[in-house]
């Protein structure tokens, strides 16, 4: 089950500090994909699986959108690139981008934003490419983050002839990362 999820990093380029934030709309995969912190937890997972009673099994694919939004001057063509890093943030969390999925990357930067108005010739600043890496690694980190905190706060649904989709059994998924030593106590 998944729902809206957030996450955002701060992080320095040059002396300056930069927001990366991340939004997205989960509703891809299945429970055996998960994975959290590195952990295949969705295969040790049995309880409250989808109850599905009239339309039988539900298609692979499920889609989910992410909106990458940022502070740092970047140029359309970098916002291509940090877009593309949020594939990686999915592959994190156990995404595959099956057949049918519908997957949507945006990404947007704030500044310049009075280049924009401008009614004549104007300029724009931007972080030359070398220094775009902390923006694609935090990308990806907020990718994975927004994902996990939109799955964590899913709750149980009840569909049409009593379709449900289970929250995630959050007690059974602590009890997992302890067993791996991810969670202290």
């Amino acid at each position: 089950k998944g729902g809206i999820g957030t996450a955002s990093r701060l992080i320095e380029i040059e002396g300056e500090t930069y927001t990366v934030g991340v939004l997205v709309q989960a509703n891809f995969g299945r429970r055996h994909q998960l994975m959290v912190g590195g952990l295949p937890v969705g295969l040790e997972m049995t309880d409250k699986m989808p109850e599905i009673h009239s339309w039988g099994e539900a298609p692979a694919g499920s889609s989910i959108i992410v909106v990458v939004a940022t502070d740092a001057p970047l140029l359309p063509h970098q916002l291509k690139r940090v877009a593309r890093r949020a594939g990686l943030g999915i592959a994190r969390t156990g995404g595959v981008g099956s057949d049918s999925s519908g997957d949507i990357f945006i990404a947007f930067s704030t500044a310049n934003a009075e280049a924009g108005r401008a009614q004549t010739m104007a300029s724009a600043n931007f972080l030359p490419n070398p220094h775009n890496t902390p923006i694609f690694e935090a990308t990806a980190q907020a990718t994975e983050e927004a994902i996990l905190n939109a799955v964590m706060a899913a709750e149980t649904m009840v569909g049409i002839n009593g379709n449900t989709v289970h929250a995630l059994p959050q007690d059974e998924l602590r009890a997992i990362l302890q067993k791996y030593n991810r969670l202290a106590g």
